[in-house]
C-alpha cells in the first residue's frame, strides 16, 4: 500500500456513519493526510457526533479543515444561539436537537473548532481547496466578499459548461481557472447532474455527491484520483429522511 496519500474528502451532512464507512474502506494508514471540503453538519441526524469525531481524528492524522455555509451558520448558533433561518429549515434544526446531549464544555471546544476552519487551502502542488467557488478572475486571494468562499455556484457551472470546449492556452479559457493546477470543491451536489460520483470539468473536481439528500460520502486520492465512497446514506439511516430534497436551494 503506498504512503503519504493526500485525500480530499466532500460534503459529510452529520452522516457519521457514512463518514466512518468511508475511512474504513479507504483503509487508514499512519501517513494518510486529509483535506474536508466543509458542511459536516445538516442533514442527518449525528452532526455533532461527527465534530466531535473529526476533533479526535486531527489529533492522529494530518488534517485541513475547510468552512462550508451550513459550518458558518453552526458556528454563529454555538457562539450566541444565534438561529439564521435558512439554516434552521435546511438542517439546522436537527443539529441543535444533536447537540442536547453535549455539555457546555463540549460546544465550547467545537465552537473552537469551527473557528480554526480555513475559508480555502492552496498546497505546494498549486492545487486549491475551498468549500463552493470564487468569482475573482485573479485568483481566490483576491475575493472581495468572504461568503463567496462557500456560497458560490458559479465556479463549477463556469467548468461545467466550458469542459471539453476550450484547452487551457486559449483566450477562451476562463481566466479565473488559469491561476491553479487543479480546484477541489463541495457544496453543490452532483446527484443535481445525474451522477453519485465525483465529477471533473476542466480543472475543477467536485466532491459533494449528495450525501445530504440520497447520495454518499466521497473521497478522492489527489495524487492517482482513485474514488472512495460510503454506501448512499438513507441505506446507513433507514429510519430518517436527511435534508429533504425538495428543500435544495441553489443559493444554499
Amino acid at each position: 500500500m503506498k504512503s503519504n496519500r493526500n485525500f480530499v474528502v466532500g460534503d459529510i451532512h452529520g452522516g457519521l456513519k457514512g463518514l466512518k464507512q468511508l475511512l474504513e474502506r479507504i483503509g487508514l494508514t499512519e501517513e494518510d493526510s486529509f483535506i474536508f471540503l466543509g458542511d459536516y453538519v445538516d442533514g442527518w441526524s449525528e452532526s455533532a457526533q461527527v465534530i466531535k469525531f473529526l476533533i479526535g481524528f486531527s489529533k492522529q492524522y494530518n488534517c485541513v479543515f475547510i468552512k462550508g455555509n451550513h459550518d458558518v451558520w453552526c458556528e454563529q448558533w454555538l457562539e450566541d444561539k444565534t438561529v439564521n433561518q435558512a439554516w434552521f429549515v435546511n438542517g439546522g434544526e436537527g443539529t441543535i436537537a444533536s447537540y442536547n446531549q453535549f455539555s457546555v464544555e463540549d460546544k465550547a471546544m467545537h465552537l473552537q473548532f469551527f473557528k480554526q476552519m480555513k475559508l480555502y487551502y492552496l498546497n505546494t502542488n498549486n492545487q486549491l481547496f475551498l468549500h463552493a467557488g470564487f468569482t475573482s478572475m485573479h485568483g481566490v486571494d483576491k475575493e472581495i466578499h468572504p461568503e463567496t468562499l462557500y456560497f458560490d455556484r458559479t465556479l463549477w457551472e463556469m467548468a461545467v459548461t466550458m469542459d471539453k470546449r476550450v484547452k487551457k492556452d486559449s483566450v477562451l479559457y476562463p481566466k479565473r481557472l488559469k491561476h491553479y493546477h487543479e480546484i477541489y470543491i463541495g457544496h453543490t451536489p452532483t446527484i443535481r447532474f445525474n451522477s453519485d460520483q465525483p465529477m471533473q470539468a476542466i480543472n475543477v473536481w467536485n466532491i459533494d455527491t449528495g450525501a445530504a439528500f440520497t447520495g454518499k460520502v466521497s473521497a478522492v486520492n489527489i495524487d492517482d484520483k482513485t474514488v472512495f465512497q460510503s454506501d448512499n446514506l438513507p441505506k446507513l439511516y433507514p429510519n430518517e429522511t436527511g435534508r429533504n430534497s425538495t428543500s435544495y436551494n441553489s443559493s444554499k
